[in-house]
């Protein structure tokens, strides 16, 4: 190994351990402060400052890591047919976009630190503000040398070199009346490159970052509005849940949750199919992504379908369409994600899905049931011992649902806390009771798995608040709503409406960049239409979760075609009558709000 690759390899080392430790440290805060209030043992001062920056730490350091991985979020649109003989241009137009974009943002933070500098304020009555704060600049300039070494190809670093000097030059020359006069065509090309690659947080930090020059505004406020992130008392969770969810799918918890439902449900008529539909149901609901459900456990469920005579087009579709089921369960981060950006409560949320979600659940379970009466299955035969040695086996992971619905409703613990609890729970499981994930080495794996998903998810946000901050100062949502009211003059034809938009954007976006983007424009239309706010939450999120399954890019299409090595469209045909299914019931619950209202702790 050259001076040079050892070098990249300790630094990725470097980085991998950082962000371990500082999830650990964000666990093990909440941790402490209910043993120090429950017992008075002892205690931290300052212990929830300390979690909320860790957010903000690990969000722009996952990003790195996940420039480093090449995994940020993207919309779905024409990326996988650009021509091979084109491509490396394309790759290297949009790498110069987003480098120029992240050092951008990087200067912003660097301003927002001269602001603070001189401020009195402490984290944990300990660390001068602005020492945290440095962690913006440097995570984004990060994000920026990230893009551009993972170019292999020396002439494409030229050329994204090229265009990240030329564009950094022009926006430093230029006077804002300039930019101004030029707003459209540059929010025109930064969309454009959106659907041939450039990353989510790239063009809406881009476009954010030419809204405050053209108004001749410091970019400084972008950096103010990404510092936010630690004023929400609620979105250290998302970390948290996360990497509690990826504990579960990297250890051996998906092989015992596969054989305790088929144990318990493989008897049944469908059997295997309604234990699919459950088991990829729990696990979505713990890993927020459902790519997460279909790489995890679809090639452990595939197997049990064929065998039991299912044939290879249902099966593929069966598992396609359950792996975005349970997202109207708590605690789903999708549900956490939009509670904290709509501030709506979360706990009335999960209050306000669970009647909808079964409603999902229930309603594959039964379609399964009335497809398998035309099929020559074979029905597992109820093996009491069997069943027994399943739940003994899995009698841990059958805890966690308890845990984590107490502490959310019990009141004894704060939704942070429960994160926290939920989390260590399943680390000490895995590791020291069934040992599935070794301390050394894996463990750290699965942390930097997980981080991909975080960073991903939390550089969106952390350039989507100064992109809405502007909006809602432009009064670009009442606007929207005005022209919605003017132009639809009725609820029904308003919910159509909605709909439909929410499954385009379902099929390009995933479920936290559409929330990000979409949530601030559609609540004061839905408004306008006195939809009530809970009613609005889970249309949008049962919609989003249909769009996973929304021909021609939804995410999980993908995803199957990729795990099962199926070619794309026969992916789209196994699919289509889950897809009809579901989008009745999406249906349902948008027409019945009921279905949603109608639960005690619903207001």
């Amino acid at each position: 190994m050259n001076l040079w690759s050892r070098g990249k390899s300790s630094i990725t080392y470097a980085e991998n351990v950082t962000i371990a430790v500082c999830m650990l440290l964000m666990a093990a805060f909440p941790v402490i402060e209910i043993l120090s209030r429950t017992f008075g043992v002892f205690g931290i001062v300052g212990s929830t400052d300390y979690t909320r920056h860790l957010t903000l730490i690990i969000g722009l350091l996952g990003a790195i890591i996940t420039s480093r991985e090449q995994r940020h979020l993207h919309i779905h649109a024409v990326v996988e047919y650009i021509p091979d003989n084109i491509r490396p241009l394309v790759t290297s137009i949009i790498k110069g976009i987003t480098i120029t974009v992240s050092i951008g943002l990087a200067w912003a933070g660097l301003k927002f630190i001269q602001a603070e500098y001189y401020s009195p304020t402490k984290i944990g009555q300990l660390i001068p503000i602005w020492i945290v704060l440095i962690v913006i600049p440097v995570g984004y300039l990060g994000v920026a040398l990230r893009e551009f070494f993972t170019m292999k190809d020396v002439k494409g670093q030229i050329v994204a070199l090229g265009i990240s000097t030329v564009l950094i030059l022009f926006t430093w020359w230029v006077s804002p009346e300039t930019i101004s006069m030029l707003i459209i065509p540059i929010i025109g090309g930064f969309l454009l490159a959106s659907i041939v690659g450039l990353p989510i947080f790239a063009w809406i930090g881009g476009i954010a970052l030419v809204l405050f020059l053209a108004e001749d505004i410091s970019i400084a406020a972008i950096s103010v509005e990404t510092y936010r992130i630690v004023a929400s008392p609620v979105l250290p969770t998302i970390p948290l849940f996360t990497l509690a969810g990826y504990m579960l799918a990297e250890g051996g918890a998906s092989k015992r949750i596969v054989e305790l439902f088929k144990h318990l449900l493989g008897w049944l008529p469908a059997g295997p199919a309604i234990a699919t539909v459950f088991v990829c149901t729990f696990f979505t609901t713990f890993t927020g992504a459902s790519g997460v459900t279909i790489l995890a456990v679809g090639g452990l469920l595939l197997p049990v379908l064929l065998a039991s005579g299912f044939d290879r087009s249902f099966s593929i579709g069966l598992v396609t369409a359950t792996g975005s089921l349970g997202l109207l369960f708590p605690p789903a981060l999708p549900i956490i994600f939009y509670g904290v950006i709509s501030h709506t409560p979360i706990n009335q949320l999960f209050v306000a899905g669970a009647i909808p979600g079964l409603l999902l659940l229930l309603g594959v379970s039964a379609y399964v049931w009335f497809r398998s009466t035309r099929m020559n299955i074979k029905k597992l035969p109820f093996n009491s011992r069997g069943a027994w040695q399943a739940v003994s086996h899995a009698k841990w992971e059958l805890l966690i649902p308890v845990i984590a619905l107490g502490g959310i409703f019990s009141g004894i613990m704060t939704l942070v806390e429960t994160a926290a609890v939920v989390l260590l729970y399943i680390i000490v499981i895995g590791t020291f009771v069934h040992r599935d994930i070794r301390i050394k080495g894996q463990l750290l794996e699965v942390c930097v798995k997980s981080s991909i998903l975080i960073g991903g998810i939390l550089i969106i946000l952390s350039v989507s608040m100064g992109f809405t901050n502007y909006l809602v100062d432009a009064e670009i949502p009442s606007r929207a709503s005005t022209w919605v009211t003017a132009n639809i003059d009725s609820r029904i034809t308003f919910l159509l409406f909605l709909n439909l938009f929410l499954l385009v954007v379902g099929s390009l976006m995933d479920i936290f960049s559409a929330t990000m983007v979409v949530v601030p424009i559609i609540i004061p239309m839905a408004a306008a239409f006195n939809v009530h706010p809970l009613h609005l939450g889970i249309i949008f999120l049962a919609n989003l979760e249909l769009g996973y399954l929304t021909p021609p890019v939804g995410m999980n299409l993908f995803l199957s075609a990729i795990r099962f090595d199926r070619p794309l469209p026969k992916v789209y045909r196994d699919t289509l009558p889950f897809f009809l299914l579901l989008l009745v019931m999406v249906l349902v619950i948008t027409y019945v709000p009921g279905l949603v209202l109608w639960l005690p702790g619903v207001n």
